[in-house]
């Protein structure tokens, strides 16, 4: 089955809301505005359901995930706010026909994070649950979201890792800044918050990071040198997305981790889908066969 674990697609209902919005995140006809990013043009196309239908299709996917665009920062808005837009992004993705998807969203401002809602979204059909990676970056994180991350154990669901809203650029930023900074920055510090803070208490999840966790499984030297004594072991259950990596990165990141734990997702519609070209058996590695054992049942799981 082949599948992109990374895909956005914002449903209509989801639209009119942001459209509806006069504070960021807000869509002002067909340019989103969001606190820490250029204002940034929505082409109809890009969120068109049938059109991204045939596009899916097109690309061969039998499964393609939608996920919630984290640095809009809907999951940190007053509840009374985010309750509406996440009700709509839900409901109206898990109606959408194959090969689509979707991934659950929780809301994360209130002082203790409500796991009901997200089992719900799970019993739905959603395949696993995704955070922003501003939420789990200390123990503090990690913590806080720890009964959203028993539930989704208890599952045998996994854990998806996107990048969240990014702080304003510099004066005189160039449009890229926050893709290329601080979203590898929040990744970075995701991935180093899990191996020290998020294993030791969640033993058995599974874990996707967006975008190759920002390249942070290269580090293992660095790590090595600072003091760490586990730089050489590889964790069965931890998984990095391809999104707007080619074939040099992707590379790299294999032969720190092991091709097993890659898996192909393409972020569209904001980037192209590039599969790389590491040959046929890794292709079908990174499209086929590691997304099935990420999003497949866990033993051990509590239906």
């Amino acid at each position: 089955m082949p599948t992109d674990v990374h895909q956005h697609l914002w449903p209509p209902r989801f639209l009119a809301l942001l459209r509806s919005r006069t504070a960021p995140p807000r869509l002002d006809g067909r340019t989103l505005h969001l606190p820490g990013e250029p204002p940034y043009p929505i082409a109809p196309a890009d969120h068109d359901p049938a059109a991204r239908t045939e596009r899916a299709r097109a690309d061969g996917l039998d499964r393609a995930l939608l996920s919630l665009s984290s640095p809009l920062g809907i999951e940190f808005l007053p509840p009374a706010e985010a309750a509406p837009l996440l009700d709509a992004f839900h409901d109206e993705a898990l109606a959408l026909p194959a090969p689509f998807g979707v991934w659950a969203s929780p809301c994360l401002s209130v002082p203790v994070p409500d796991p009901g809602p997200v089992v719900r979204l799970l019993h739905r059909g959603c395949a696993g649950l995704q955070l922003p990676a501003t939420a789990l970056t200390d123990a503090a994180g990690w913590r806080r979201c720890g009964p959203l991350l028993d539930a989704v154990t208890r599952l045998g669901r996994p854990l998806f890792i996107h990048p969240g809203a990014a702080p304003p650029a510099p004066p005189g930023g160039p449009p890229w800044w926050s893709a290329l900074v601080p979203y590898l920055q929040q990744l970075h510090a995701a991935w180093f918050a899990f191996r020290a803070f998020g294993r030791p208490r969640h033993p058995h999840l599974r874990v996707c990071f967006a975008a190759l966790a920002g390249l942070a499984p290269l580090h293992g030297e660095r790590l090595a040198a600072r003091g760490a004594q586990d730089r050489g072991r590889i964790d069965p259950g931890v998984f990095y997305e391809t999104s707007s990596y080619g074939t040099r990165a992707v590379d790299m990141v294999v032969r720190a981790v092991g091709v097993d734990a890659v898996v192909f997702g393409s972020d569209r519609p904001y980037a192209e889908p590039g599969v790389p070209g590491l040959g046929a058996a890794a292709v079908h590695a990174l499209r086929t066969a590691n997304p099935a054992r990420l999003l497949g049942p866990a033993k051990g799981a509590h239906p």
